[in-house]
């Protein structure tokens, strides 16, 4: 039976409008076709709702916090209160701050700047590169890549268990993978750090998209996430958590607004003095447009409802995973086996193929744009593929280091704004090219596969 069959009937609901839903894009092969975005875990599509949002505002717009007028007045309390919003959002503490950064990668370096001295990091192998990596000036553990929830959870016990000397400790978890999508155990995971003296900060950049997330439920002590991920553009990200460790730091960066007061000493030199608020972290002219956005998609989301939000996307997954299913030349990558719940984020390699060379014909071809490499997550990537040596193409991935296999995979991903059609066309794309092969022919450039012309 068809992948698109038994889903027909079941009542689903429709997906919420998002900008572009109607761009058309050319084909090498001749003729237009309507852009199939299935790259979200990249960066989701703004929903039409924090555009006319923003829109709205946009003519209100001035300096927050500093001037007197009507609209610095009124931009203010749009930014005080999109904080609170994110606060709502996340069930944050009555305590907890919420502050707003650039993205997750910002969040998570601002975090690693505020650590207590001598703190110990514990990061699993499988995070992003936003979460991996911020950590240098820590001493750091990298923890192996688990292949069961259970495993994650008894391998970073061990860890905490045996760490010397028993200090301050964090521990860094992403609740979904970029890589697999499946969600990790955050809940067992908090709870294990607790119980060893440790604190946790969760990676929601791709569950707080598809997936509610309670800082009070999962009792972790900090939240990053990123607006682009969540359906908000403009270049913003959130920060919430524990205040303690943020007010004892140096502030991130160091100006206007961090400052509370600011004296000339007699020797020539300044004396500071820092806000203790989430001020103290958000030196400049805030973002006031991308905390505004970010504050309309939680509230979006939230009237949407999860529940139908989570149920649709499980509807998208099960069409996707089984339509993959039906071409033996398909390998979908997984940490904790096809069972294991997840988010709309499928990563997988086709026999016989190069992904990047599979990512441009279904670009080219179909109108299909996915993510093909190493996903900021090479080390998860690798471990996933490092026994699977890939035929380099005359498309292939760059050039391999020496002893280094050429490795990378491809990723397709959607969310709240992904029609059927979009991903009933992507599995019918797939079983053509794997059945059939390219209709064009393609080469590399500037490290990229791309239609060759004719």
């Amino acid at each position: 039976m068809s992948v698109f069959t038994a889903a027909a009937d079941q009542s689903v609901c429709a997906a919420l409008p998002v900008l572009g839903r109607d761009v058309t894009v050319p084909l090498v092969t001749g003729g237009e076709v309507t852009y199939a975005a299935l790259d979200y875990a990249a960066s989701a599509p703004a929903l039409q709702r924090v555009w006319d949002d923003v829109a709205a505002y946009a003519p209100y717009y001035g300096s927050v916090h500093r001037g007197a007028g009507y609209l610095s007045q009124l931009s203010t309390d749009l930014f005080e209160n999109a904080r609170r919003t994110v606060t709502e959002f996340l069930d944050c503490r009555a305590d907890d701050q919420v502050v707003f950064t650039r993205s997750t990668t910002d969040s998570l370096n601002l975090l690693a700047r505020a650590l207590p001295a001598d703190c110990q990091v514990f990061v699993f192998e499988t995070e992003h590169h936003a979460s991996l990596l911020p950590w240098q000036d820590a001493q750091v553990s990298y923890l192996d890549a688990p292949r069961t929830p259970q495993q994650a959870v008894a391998t970073l016990e061990r860890a905490l268990a045996d760490r010397d000397p028993y200090g301050p400790a964090l521990v860094c978890v992403t609740g979904a993978s970029n890589v697999t999508g499946e969600l990790w155990p955050v809940r067992e995971l908090a709870a294990a750090a607790h119980a060893h003296g440790a604190r946790i900060v969760l990676d929601a950049a791709q569950l707080a998209p598809h997936h509610p997330v309670s800082v009070r439920d999962l009792d972790v002590d900090w939240v990053a996430f990123s607006g682009h991920k969540l359906y908000a553009p403009f270049g913003s990200g959130v920060l919430a958590g524990r205040a303690d460790w943020l007010r004892a730091a140096e502030p991130y960066l160091a100006g206007g607004g961090a400052s509370r007061k600011v004296t000339r000493r007699q020797d020539g030199g300044v004396d500071v003095e820092w806000h203790e608020s989430a001020a103290r972290h958000e030196a400049g002219s805030p973002n006031v447009i991308g905390a505004y956005s970010i504050a309309s998609a939680c509230k979006a989301l939230t009237e949407a409802g999860f529940d139908t939000l989570v149920a649709r996307e499980r509807h998208l997954i099960e069409k996707v995973r089984s339509g993959l299913a039906e071409v033996p030349q398909v390998r979908v990558l997984s940490l904790f086996g096809d069972d294991a719940p997840r988010v709309g984020v499928i990563s997988f390699v086709v026999e016989g193929w190069n992904s990047s060379h599979f990512a441009a014909a279904l670009s080219a071809e179909y109108g299909i744009g996915v993510r093909d490499g190493l996903f900021c997550a090479h080390p998860l990537v690798r471990t996933l593929l490092g026994s699977d040596p890939q035929t380099q193409g005359e498309c292939g991935a760059p050039e391999a280091a020496p002893g280094e296999k050429s490795l990378n995979a491809i990723r397709v991903s959607f969310g709240a704004g992904t029609p059927d059609e979009h991903v009933e066309r992507f599995v019918t794309a797939v079983r053509e090219l794997v059945t059939d092969g390219a209709k064009w022919t393609y080469r590399t450039q500037d490290g990229r596969c791309v239609p060759a012309v004719s």
